[in-house]
């Protein structure tokens, strides 16, 4: 008796480590087999692959502004999507600078509701998107207590509603098309485990990863890549909150590193990434732990990266 069930535990631990393994090795493994054992000659570039023209939602600042510049100079013809023309505006004249793209700006305050879907579906009737990024995003650190109607609200429309119906809007336009192109939601690592404190941005981040990870399989046989993109820490504005993330280090890149490293994830076909190296890494040392172990964890590194003045 003992003996059976000796062996049938040391089965159960060999599944659950294969299952680890397979999770933690299968984007780090693709990466590898592409880069340094195929035939770089066989590799096609960007606009090979998905065409040349991108739409990139919260491109004023952060990884969504360096994404859209590391498309340019990878050729990719950008549309810039913000609220903030002014800031738009400056991004333009950095990608026009150094790279010898095509852009175009649209402004979009994705809090305003359904109108503004309209108004992007109207400024991009005749542009050939083959790629999407969807990337807007806001949340700050606080409790569910301190969060208003207003500000809940806004929440769950730029994170949750605006990923859902440009995902939606975009996939029937390339569909009809034909247009084998990629549609990429930058998601967030706190989209693993809930997160008190940051309920709403993780709760919403958990809402992407089901949806684009549901969405990637519709899409695919109508080849269209559909890839989650869900970084850590990154030096933005949003985690201004923080004076120790935004001094950054080797698991905290800069949003230049981070996008250099995310694009380039995009041209070789990966699906499901945190999209930078030591993220990996780092990935792959939390999921050891039970997802009740990593709130607790998560608890305590938060409040110690956190800046007590602008939490409350």
């Amino acid at each position: 008796m003992l003996c059976c069930l000796s062996t049938f535990l040391a089965y159960v631990g060999l599944y659950a480590l294969a299952s680890y393994l397979y999770e933690q090795l299968r984007t780090p493994y693709r990466l590898l087999k592409l880069r340094y054992f195929g035939d770089p000659s066989q590799r096609p570039t960007l606009k090979e692959r998905y065409g040349d023209w991108a739409a990139i939602t919260g491109s004023s600042d952060g990884i969504g502004k360096e994404y859209a510049k590391e498309l340019a100079r990878q050729g990719i013809n950008v549309v810039l999507i913000a609220r903030n023309e002014e800031k738009l505006q400056a991004v333009v004249k950095e990608i026009e600078s150094e790279s010898k793209v095509q852009t175009k700006i649209v402004i979009a305050d994705f809090t305003k509701g359904s109108k503004v879907y309209e108004h992007i579906e109207k400024e991009l009737a005749d542009i050939p998107i083959s790629i999407l990024i969807n990337n807007v995003g806001i949340g700050t650190p606080s409790s569910v207590l301190k969060w208003t109607q207003e500000s809940t609200q806004d929440i769950i429309d730029t994170n949750v509603v605006a990923v859902s119906q440009l995902s939606r809007i975009f996939f029937q336009r390339m569909k009809a098309a034909k247009i084998r192109g990629a549609i990429v939601n930058v998601s967030s690592g706190t989209e693993l485990q809930p997160l008190p404190y940051a309920a709403y941005y993780a709760a919403s981040k958990a809402y992407n990863r089901s949806f684009t990870l549901a969405l990637h399989v519709e899409a695919k046989p109508f080849g269209i890549h559909v890839q989650l993109l869900s970084p850590n820490f990154v030096v933005t504005k949003i985690n201004s909150y923080s004076k120790r993330i935004m001094k950054g280090g080797l698991f905290i890149p800069t949003a230049e590193s981070y996008a250099q490293s995310a694009v380039n994830q995009l041209r070789d076909g990966v699906d499901e990434t945190p999209g930078h190296l030591w993220h990996h890494i780092q990935n792959a040392v939390t999921t050891l732990f039970s997802w009740r172990v990593r709130v607790f964890m998560a608890v305590k590194i938060f409040s110690g990266m956190t800046d007590k003045k602008k939490q409350k």
